[in-house]
């Protein structure tokens, strides 16, 4: 865990890294922003967690930057603390972790088609 960096007078965020399990562990950074600093606090280093994010992508002077925004850090197998804050708001994500009941998303057969190739 790192402490909590004011980038702006109205903007903090922090970073944590979680070390994944398996014969090839990586280390992932994830980033908590504002009001969602405090959810790390409650755990401890080594302890197993589960976290909730969104991908985040933005673009600076040419250069392109990916972030993990962690929203929700939970024991495994635990009950949900809060929900996520995108849902709160009416975001509809295309690919959601939860519905807003707090229950898995419903599988469908349907297969959607696109294509993003250039050519």
């Amino acid at each position: 865990m790192f402490d909590t960096e004011s980038k702006s007078e109205t903007f903090q965020v922090r970073d944590f890294v979680i070390k994944t399990e398996g014969q090839y562990p990586q280390f992932i950074k994830f980033q908590c922003s504002q009001d969602r600093c405090g959810i790390i606090d409650s755990h401890k280093e080594g302890e197993q967690i589960k976290v909730y994010f969104d991908l985040r992508g933005r673009e600076w002077n040419e250069k392109f930057f990916t972030n993990l925004n962690a929203w929700r850090v939970e024991k495994p197998n635990s009950q949900p603390q809060s929900a996520a804050p995108n849902a709160q708001a009416g975001f509809d994500p295309k690919f959601p972790t939860e519905e807003p009941s707090g229950k898995p998303p419903a599988q469908s057969n349907k297969v959607e088609e696109f294509d993003d190739l250039p050519f």
